[in-house]
């Protein structure tokens, strides 16, 4: 049966052609042909050209020629990647966390991070040293875990995020449509992502607005039509922290406007309050009764208002008076969809009857 070369099936991204392109090189230190090294990868050699100029633009080869012979292929030494050596509770501690990469599955950046993890547990389902191997660490890789709180299903969005990660990892820009807030209004942008960041479980870029020079955050949910550069880069600006744009349990942005947020908590959800850090900046003071005052300064409102909201009856807003607006005004609409009658109730469909066929 003859071998069909052509491109592999399955995901084969730049970043899995430079790794098997290691795995392969590895192996062979003296070097391999071009029709070696095709025949590894099972495509053509036009193909496997292409690969390497662009394997060679994050690795450096040495090239050789034998005396008689085509020539040979070889990562540098220095290039050659290193093991790195894990004990087995820290492969146990990556693991726990495995479940946060849930929302990327079925892209090729999951594809990748899954192999890893595939590595890190067959590592840690080998049985232990010492009289309690096997048993005290027996499948502690399904007993200690984070579990994520709500994970987005991105599968619609795999291309999406398979073109927000090429930019954000190789500095290229970005072209995509864009979705505004309001849902309604689209435009095509480019943007320079600077960063790609989980939060909450939803996925979202940090980078430059081309058009208008602005740094902004975009989310994943609004993107369509995507599409990395192929020929141009950015640089990372030196300045850029993404540590600037983290406002704890608020979310990713930025704002110019800053607002110092007091909220009283009751007695019963002071404890709770007391047990997390929402925000870099917040502090604590208790109150009689139990209960417990928070202040932080934040920019964006929005985010606080759902927050709030969310304690119910356990927190009231002291300042600033637009937030205690917005919440009250929330409250008044909720309270009113419970004031008036429901008008349209959803209508139970009864199952239709078969068709009697006629008989001749």
């Amino acid at each position: 049966m003859v071998k069909k070369l052509g491109r592999p099936k399955g995901r084969f991204t730049q970043h899995r052609r430079i790794e098997r392109l290691q795995e392969i090189l590895t192996k062979h230190p003296k070097g391999l042909s071009l029709y070696e090294l095709a025949d590894h990868l099972g495509v053509t050699v036009r193909t496997m050209r292409r690969y390497l100029k662009e394997v060679e633009k994050d690795f450096d080869f040495e090239k050789s020629r034998p005396r008689s012979g085509a020539q040979l292929w070889r990562i540098r030494a220095s290039e050659i990647p290193r093991k790195v050596e894990l004990r087995r509770t820290q492969a146990y501690a990556l693991l726990a966390a495995r479940r946060l990469f849930e929302p990327l599955r079925g892209s090729a950046l999951f594809d990748e991070i899954d192999m890893a993890i595939n590595k890190l547990l067959n590592f840690a389902q080998r049985p232990g040293r010492g009289p309690n191997a096997g048993l005290a660490d027996a499948r502690l890789e399904d007993r200690f875990l984070y579990l994520p709180h709500a994970p987005k299903n991105y599968m619609q969005k795999t291309e999406e995020l398979d073109d927000l990660f090429q930019a954000v990892s190789d500095l290229r820009p970005l072209s995509m449509i864009y979705r505004q807030g309001d849902k309604k209004s689209e435009e095509r942008v480019t943007i320079h992502p600077y960063a790609l960041v989980m939060h909450r479980d939803s996925i979202y870029a940090v980078g430059l607005h081309v058009e208008k020079d602005e740094i902004r955050t975009f989310v994943l949910d609004r993107m369509r039509d995507t599409e990395a550069s192929a020929t141009d880069r950015f640089e990372l600006p030196e300045d850029f922290s993404i540590d600037e744009y983290f406002q704890g349990q608020f979310g990713i942005w930025r704002s110019d406007e800053s607002h110092q947020v007091v909220i009283d908590f009751d007695a019963q959800a002071a404890q709770f309050v007391r047990m997390r850090v929402v925000h870099p900046s917040q502090r604590l003071q208790l109150m009689s009764g139990g209960g417990v005052r928070l202040t932080m300064q934040v920019g964006n409102l929005i985010p606080v208002r759902t927050w709030v909201l969310e304690w119910g009856a356990r927190a009231r807003v002291v300042e600033p008076p637009e937030l205690v607006e917005m919440v009250t005004q929330e409250l008044d609409e909720a309270l009113k969809n419970y004031a008036r009658p429901l008008k349209d109730k959803p209508t139970e469909r009864k199952p239709k009857k078969a068709k009697k066929r006629a008989t001749s």
